[in-house]
């Protein structure tokens, strides 16, 4: 499978008194990547919404293993480990060059605008398979 990768640049309005990333922030950057990996794998998240079809986060696992800083370049890395029924496992790390920063397990559930559990699109599956 694909790994997506993502360089993000650490600014201050990450940080915290510190200057090293505050932990809640890590989360935006997970978003970002998986995002990112979304649509370099022809899947718009955007274009599904405006279907009815959500993906929301139902569950997220972080362990956090070192400090990100200001200034500093980080990579998020983002790859699905599972497409289940009705929802989709993603697997991510954050590193700074090879020293590994943050692992994350993330849980999408695919909804309808009820927020209901509905089948992962078929074109969905397909196109994370492929990946």
């Amino acid at each position: 499978m694909t790994i997506g990768l993502l360089k993000k640049k650490i600014y201050y309005h990450d940080t915290d008194c510190g200057g090293v990333v505050y932990y809640a922030n890590y989360l935006k950057h997970l978003e970002e990547g998986r995002t990112e990996f979304c649509l370099e794998n022809g899947i718009n998240t955007q274009e599904y919404a405006r279907q009815g079809v959500w993906f929301v986060v139902a569950n997220i696992e972080v362990t956090y293993r070192a400090p990100a800083r200001y200034g500093e370049t980080v990579t998020v890395e983002t790859r699905v480990e599972k497409v289940g029924r009705t929802s989709i496992v993603f697997k991510q790390r954050i590193l700074r060059e090879a020293k590994l920063l943050l692992e994350s397990t993330v849980v999408w559930v695919c909804v309808n605008t009820e927020f209901k559990p509905r089948s992962v699109p078929e074109e969905f599956s397909r196109l994370v398979s492929a990946a």
